[in-house]
């Protein structure tokens, strides 16, 4: 086993700790995939936007969609803005003005698709205003601001200590992967068993993508199971409620005999894989090299 294999593993442990964005310690969330350290390259095209990447680490900051543009209306276009955001209740959006100058930035940690067609939508509206788009050094004397954040959601934690909320490399178009992650180990011959019994709270639970890594030792299994969704469109937006998923898991793990964890030393870590049971957009989510 090489080193460089033990790393392309290991890339799925990177723990997501953000302020700014309360998804993660929610048990209702959206999964899938996300962009934040890159632009999703040959996915969009912008005229008035650009991206600004988020950091993450010590400088944690949210990825952002920022756009400086003049409007000849300022006041019919923030009324037709405010219609538009309407449509797009999952997303965040700030405006400051100085005359009719106007900045727009629709920022988060994770950046669905969602996020993406709202600037586009916001775009074809400053087409039609005939917007001129300002360079970001000219002089700008704040006047007002405007906050539309998302919809507000009943706040609860992810009660189920075994299941780990990560991230991934970078994949097609610079996507990233919003997962759920669970380590356990149990005898092999229940393993299979086990698999099916997943597949099957997956179509219960709105996940669309399962699959997982495996070391089968002396008729025991370690496995690494991820469970998540594809892309987020607006017209298909995908929520899992991770407490009744989790509880869903915990009460199944009671027709076996399995411990959440990994038995065994390093040698036995689960590196074999992935095997797919469920997917959809496997290409931003899967790389097969």
């Amino acid at each position: 086993m090489t080193n460089l294999r033990v790393l392309k593993v290991l890339e799925y442990e990177i723990l997501f700790k953000f302020d700014y964005c309360t998804i993660i310690n929610q048990s209702s969330m959206i999964l899938g995939i996300y962009w934040y350290f890159k632009f999703p390259d040959h996915l969009y095209d912008f005229t008035f936007f650009k991206f600004y990447p988020g950091y993450g680490g010590h400088a944690d900051n949210p990825a952002e969609l920022a756009a400086r543009v003049q409007v000849k209306n300022i006041d019919d276009f923030m009324m037709k803005l405010g219609e538009l955001k309407s449509d797009f209740n999952k997303t965040y959006l700030h405006v400051n003005t100085d005359g009719n100058q106007l900045i727009l930035n629709i920022g988060d940690h994770m950046l669905f698709d969602f996020h993406f067609q709202f600037a586009i939508e916001i775009e074809k509206l400053l087409i039609c205003e005939n917007a001129i788009l300002l360079d970001s050094s000219l002089p700008f004397t704040l006047q007002s601001s405007k906050s539309y954040p998302p919809e507000k959601e009943e706040f609860k934690s992810i009660e189920h200590r075994f299941i780990q909320m990560v991230g991934s490399d970078l994949k097609k178009s610079n996507a990233e992967n919003y997962t759920a992650r669970i380590d356990c180990n149990l005898p092999l011959e229940h393993k299979q068993s086990l698999i099916n019994d997943l597949v099957h709270i997956c179509r219960e639970e709105n996940l669309h993508v399962f699959y997982y890594h495996d070391s089968d030792f002396n008729d025991h299994c370690n496995l690494m199971l991820f469970f998540s969704n594809g892309r987020q469109k607006k017209e298909n937006i995908q929520k899992v409620d991770m407490n009744s998923f989790g509880s869903k898991v915990r009460q199944i793990t009671w027709k076996y005999p399995l411990h959440f964890g990994h038995f065994g030393s390093f040698k036995e870590y689960p590196l074999q894989g992935p095997h797919i049971e469920l997917m959809i957009d496997e290409e931003y989510i899967i790389n097969k090299k």
